[in-house]
């Protein structure tokens, strides 16, 4: 048998689920087949969409009709219980059925119930959830994008760390660089607990990472720096920024592209380039954010997004664990 890796997925959630996660499965399959999917969810309308489009050797369904909203609460999701399908797939991976969690569902109700289930990693007060951007150079990853909306400057070191050692797990052959978003550059720029962090992160001497001091929003896609650490409050203004520029960018250009003869015309010769900018820019790429922090990987999956983008979240949880995530960070956190 093939199968190395088993990943939970919570069928249930997200828009357009499950027939949105089936896809994403069936197409992530056919690009790698050595993965078995533990399958949470309504059997009867799973199987509809699966059919005969992935080998029985291939995945499992564990039924429940019980799911958690998008428009739950936290509390609410935790309260309906242990028989919704995101509930039953984080406890497949503390019961060690799984190797990894997804879900496209209520990201505040996974946080939640992923912290009521899986234990803290040794050390870290708070997990934070991070995700990939791109940048000139390749890839950043970029953390706390909103689970914390405080951080102290213990908080941000850890997540110096953990950022550090996901980069390092998804791309072995590249060097962390670290950097902290700031208002400035210089030393003298920002809160007191930035400046403590900035301190104590530049007098940190280890092979794990290059510390490279103060980054500024409008740097943060030259690429000079890949491990980009920030409360979660900020980040979540800088995450949502980005993704509205970026719409409003491609929006504004297919416009352009479209709206005249002559634009048409450019279009066509320039299609080439088009492409490969509407590729550079193309959100499913980046999706699969990671809650770090717990001794269990978790990823969750944009709820708006495609079985295409689904299928590339489900790319990250093999990386995480083929990168033995969990491992790097307890090694190096103090």
């Amino acid at each position: 048998m093939k199968n190395t890796l088993t990943i939970a997925v919570d069928a249930m959630g997200g828009d357009g689920a499950p027939k949105k996660i089936i896809d994403g499965i069936i197409h992530h399959h056919k690009k790698d087949n050595s993965i078995f999917y533990k399958i949470f969810g309504d059997q009867e309308k799973i199987n509809k969409f699966i059919l005969n489009k992935l080998g029985k050797d291939n995945y499992e369904i564990i039924h429940t009709s019980e799911i958690v909203e998008n428009t739950d609460t936290p509390l609410t999701a935790a309260k309906r219980g242990k028989n919704t399908s995101m509930w039953m797939a984080i406890d497949s991976v503390r019961n060690k059925k799984a190797d990894v969690i997804i879900s496209a569902g209520n990201t505040g109700a996974l946080f939640v119930i992923a912290k009521l289930n899986l234990k803290m990693i040794e050390n870290i007060d708070k997990p934070a959830l991070s995700g990939l951007w791109p940048t000139k150079k390749g890839m950043s990853v970029v953390l706390d994008l909103g689970a914390n909306i405080e951080c102290s400057d213990k908080n941000l070191i850890d997540f110096a760390i953990m950022g550090s050692s996901l980069f390092k797990s998804l791309f072995p052959q590249e060097t962390p660089k670290v950097a902290l978003l700031n208002i400035g550059s210089e030393e003298l720029k920002g809160n007191e607990i930035i400046k403590e962090t900035y301190q104590k992160l530049n007098q940190i001497v280890n092979e794990d990472f290059e510390f490279k001091g103060f980054i500024e929003g409008n740097h943060l896609m030259d690429g000079e720096v890949n491990v980009i650490v920030v409360d979660g409050f900020t980040g979540n203004v800088a995450l949502k920024t980005a993704e509205g520029t970026a719409n409003f960018i491609t929006s504004e250009l297919k416009q352009a592209m479209t709206g005249s003869v002559f634009g048409k015309l450019g279009s066509l010769i320039a299609i080439n380039s088009l492409k490969k900018f509407k590729k550079k820019l193309d959100p499913r790429l980046y999706n699969g954010a990671i809650l770090l922090g717990l001794d269990s990987p978790v990823i969750k999956s944009h709820g708006g997004t495609d079985y295409i983008g689904f299928s590339n979240s489900l790319s990250v949880c093999k990386k995480v664990i083929n990168g033995n995530l969990i491992q790097k960070i307890k090694q190096k956190i103090n």
